[in-house]
Formats: C-alpha cells, structure tokens, sequence
C-alpha cells in the first residue's frame, strides 16, 4: 500500500530519493512517513495529496507552498515537522506557529551510543546525568534530552548545525521539562515542550515557539496537543487533548551551557511546577509503519 500511495502522491524529488535507499525496509519507512505527510496535509488544507508543493529552506528544512503564492514561513502560515525511527513515525502540525517533533525508540539504543549522545549534551546536563545509576533510567534521561534537543532545534530550521550544548533543560522526574536554556542567540524566545510516550519505550518530544514575534498567541499563552493514531484516512477524534501550561520557564543565560553552570539554576518566567505541554497537533500512526 505504501508503495502505491507513493507513487500516486509523492512528487519526482521525493520518488528519487525513496528510490536511493539501499534497504527495503528504510524505503518502506520513507515513503510512509511521506505518504503521512501529505495526507495530513491534505485534512487540513483541501488540496489534494498529488498537488501539495514543498519549498526548502537554505538549511533544508521543508514547508508547505500555499497554493498560488510565494513561499511562507511556519510562523506565517501552516507548519509541519517529520520524525522517523525504526518502524514508528511521527507529524507534527500546526498553524501560526514553528513546530518541531523528534521520536525515539528506547529499546533500540545501545550503552555505547548512550555514552556518546550524552558527550554532546550542555555541561550542566552532564553532570546531572553523571548523578544517575547506570541502567534504564540512565537511557531514558539521555533520550528524553535528546528527543527534546531535536525537536527544538528543528523547529527552529537548524537540526544539528546547532550546537547541542548551546542549550539546555531541567526535566522533571517522569515526564515534563521544568525550565529552559535557550541558546544565546534567541534567549528571549519563549517555548512550550511536551513528552509523550505513545507506545511503551517510544519517546515523543515536542517543542513550540508561543512568544517574541510569535503572531498568534502572546508569552502567557498556551497551545493544546490533540493527539491522533493510525493512519489518517479520514478526519477523526483526537485519542488525547492536552492543555497546555504556561511557556515553559527560561534559565539565566549559561545556567547549563557554561562549564561552571548547575542544573539547579534560577529560572525567570513563572514557577516551574505543574506540566508542560506542547503543539496543536500530532498524528502518530501506531506501530509499525504499515497504511
């Protein structure tokens, strides 16, 4: 099915690129977390799924080409941002807004790989890990900074050119990000996040810019999830609605990121208690990727 929806909806750049994979099953993954997109996309503006057109930023990050007009950013009109990982796909959508979404498969990581995304994380970040037992929740707290260092830095169009040590975040115990350091060249910028865990040991992050510069909505506002599963053949009812909190509170500028940092530092924007939440809306289709 993935194949023939493929061929039917995916454009000639987006063919050629499923065709370049060596594997079967990363071509599968491919063209139905394409195929996804564009049948989200389809749900939410009414264009068909073969006529929907992408344009790329400089850094490649894709958005969506209004019919008959020029090119926009998320923040101006509808956004959208991908993830994949070992059989599980996730969309993200939003309108108004920049909106970014990593997911992540606990049971897939290795020790070793764990060693070496924590390398890359914030100084502060590390020494909080450092504190953990080795073991399973040491792999979560790892992949949980991870999933949210993705999801912000691809919101903001910039993936792994930004540093990830620039940044930073203070998690609560199960789930939620207490505060946040931003990087030093948006500092001001005011974000919500939320985790998910839609599956057992699938990681979801999100993160949602809501403040300076942000049209529509002000600082204080904040989104609502609506989260939905299964591929979308026809317009359904969220399987969950979550309310979204207040931005999630910023650390003091180097808080994290500098070497003499803690993790403990002050945070300016509200009380860090209470959850977080994130973006309008996530599709995840359950499983793995079959339509």
């Amino acid at each position: 099915m993935a194949t023939t929806l493929g061929e039917q909806w995916l454009d000639e750049k987006e063919r050629e690129t499923a065709d370049r994979f060596v594997f079967d099953r990363d071509r599968r993954q491919y063209l139905v977390a394409h195929t996804l997109v564009r049948r989200l996309l389809t749900l939410e503006t009414g264009v068909p799924e073969a006529a929907v057109e992408f344009w790329r930023s400089s850094r490649g990050r894709p958005f969506v080409r209004p019919t008959g007009g020029e090119p926009v950013s998320g923040r101006a009109g509808l956004d959208f941002n991908l993830s994949h990982s070992h059989g599980y796909n996730a969309v993200a959508l939003t309108r108004g807004r920049r909106v970014g979404v990593d997911v992540e498969r606990l049971d897939r990581i290795e020790e070793r790989t764990l060693a070496g995304i924590a390398e890359s994380f914030a100084p502060g970040e590390r020494r909080w890990l450092t504190g953990l037992p080795k073991g399973r929740a040491y792999a979560r707290a790892v992949l949980r900074l991870w999933t949210l260092k993705e999801a912000y830095a691809k919101a903001r169009g910039l993936g792994l050119a930004l540093p990830f040590e620039s940044f930073g975040f203070v998690l609560r115990e199960r789930s939620g990000v207490a505060a946040f350091e931003a990087p030093g060249d948006r500092a001001a910028a005011r974000w919500c996040f939320v985790e998910l865990e839609p599956a057992p040991e699938v990681l979801v992050a999100l993160a949602i810019e809501v403040g300076e510069g942000d049209g529509h909505a002000s600082a204080t506002d904040g989104p609502v999830v609506r989260l939905h599963t299964g591929f979308p053949w026809r317009p359904s009812a969220p399987r969950e609605v979550v309310e979204a909190g207040s931005p999630t509170p910023l650390l003091s500028p180097g808080t994290l990121s500098w070497e003499s940092g803690a993790a403990s530092g002050g945070a300016s924007g509200g009380s860090s208690s209470g959850d977080v939440s994130g973006p309008p809306r996530l599709c995840l289709p359950a499983g793995r990727t079959s339509v």
